[in-house]
């Protein structure tokens, strides 16, 4: 082996026996996928893994508990670029007006007015280079829709924004389920909808999350009469079934059908909200206010792959 910095780093970690893992095994485990990774090391400098001799990236448990640091901050709503100095310290997050997402938030929002898909489009690709999904749901993308909704709340229906916004989210989190799909052939993860209303942003996020867990996700965004849905378990034969609905159920009739589809079901969105003392009766029926919450869920669970 010559005698290069990134050759002395792997033979100093396999000289103290450390275990180490290529980048895709490092995704796998702490879902932040490769190039984000890339970006926090070149950008930031958060990691500097060690070098194959061919000159292939490899991480050591050292490496993963910095990475797990940084998704710490990041959850608590720091920038990506003011991690570095904080990894070392154990004092609070900073105060919530020094977060990066409120300027975001409102990026974006003036973007949504604006109708502008270029915009969003390298806005989007630029924050997946940098923050993991989870982060981006939690941050950025769960606060727009809320804000959209109490506008569309305010006009008494859908205004054009919200409409915009939910169609562009829809097409951009569908193609990145297509091509995280194309990754796994395991049994998939089956999301239907049970809710009438058209704009289900939700429902996608829910997918979107899950397809990061090396899990195929197929999501069925219009409402199945119960046989048909109990035919697309029959057919697919799924891992788990999640439920998403944003109005009123009857309940009594979701939990018979939990039982008709011998499949491990969960019910997410509004409908757990509206419905919550009457679930009460129902323990055995795992549920989710929201995509977070029911991709958390789902890993708990052991529904899609433990990272």
């Amino acid at each position: 082996m010559s005698d290069t910095p990134a050759s002395r780093s792997t033979a100093s970690a396999q000289s103290s026996e450390q275990p180490l893992v290529p980048i895709r095994e490092v995704a796998r485990q702490t879902g932040v996928n490769p190039v984000t990774l890339r970006a926090w090391e070149r950008r930031y400098g958060l990691i500097q893994p060690y070098r194959s001799a061919k000159g292939h990236r490899l991480y050591s448990q050292a490496h993963i508990a910095v990475i797990q640091q940084v998704l710490s901050w990041l959850k608590r709503g720091v920038a990506v670029s003011q991690v570095k100095g904080l990894l070392s310290e154990t004092t609070a997050a900073p105060c919530a007006k020094d977060s990066p997402w409120a300027e975001q938030q409102q990026q974006w929002f003036s973007w949504i007015e604006q109708l502008a898909e270029r915009k969003l489009d390298t806005g989007f690709k630029q924050a997946m280079a940098l923050y993991p999904p989870e982060t981006l749901c939690q941050h950025l993308l769960l606060p727009l829709l809320a804000k959209l909704q109490q506008h569309g709340a305010a006009a008494d229906g859908p205004r054009v924004e919200q409409v915009f916004f939910a169609t562009w989210l829809r097409t951009q989190l569908a193609a990145r389920i297509a091509q995280n799909n194309r990754l796994h052939s395991s049994p998939p993860l089956l999301i239907a909808s049970l809710s009438e209303h058209r704009l289900q942003p939700e429902l996608w996020l829910c997918g979107w999350l899950a397809s990061y867990s090396e899990c195929p996700v197929q999501v069925l965004e219009w409402p199945l009469p119960t046989p048909d849905l109990v035919l697309a378990v029959q057919r697919m034969q799924p891992r788990a079934l999640l439920l998403y609905s944003d109005q009123r159920l009857a309940i009594e009739s979701l939990q018979k059908l939990g039982t008709d589809l011998q499949c491990p079901l969960l019910l997410a969105g509004q409908a757990v909200r509206i419905h919550q003392a009457e679930l009460l009766d129902y323990p055995q029926l795992n549920c989710a206010n929201d995509p977070l919450q029911a991709f958390h869920s789902l890993l708990k669970l052991n529904f899609l792959q433990s990272r």
